[in-house]
């Protein structure tokens, strides 16, 4: 969903402060949107609602502008399995390339056994 013209990206620290007055505090939301001066009223709504259902979660979560989270990249253990794989194909080249060549009877060492003996 696009984003609206002249929409703003509140502050953890404010969305805590709203969640915080609307339990511990007991103000409502439109009380809360004047106290914190937000523009849209209807945003105390969504993090509340948004609170209810991720919890703590909520604060820590960063949204792309599209509204999806980010997927969270290791980036240790990207590389670990990269290189893990780099291993394997190594080993399985090898392999297949020492098949090949017994096949065809190439790089054997009877022929240059033969020639220094």
């Amino acid at each position: 969903m696009a984003r609206t013209k002249g929409s703003k990206d509140y502050p953890l620290e404010m969305r805590r402060e709203a969640i915080r007055l609307f339990y511990e505090e007991g103000l409502t939301r439109a009380q809360i949107t004047e106290q914190l001066g937000l523009r849209d009223p209807g945003r105390v709504k969504d993090w509340l609602r948004r609170y209810r259902k991720e919890g703590e979660a909520f604060f820590s979560s960063q949204r792309h502008r599209s509204g999806r989270r980010p997927k969270k990249e290791n980036t240790a253990a990207y590389i670990a399995r990269l290189e893990m794989e780099i291993d394997l194909l190594k080993k399985f080249h090898t392999e297949l390339r020492q098949g090949s060549l017994a096949k065809r009877d190439i790089g054997s060492s009877k022929t240059a056994e033969e020639n220094t003996k």
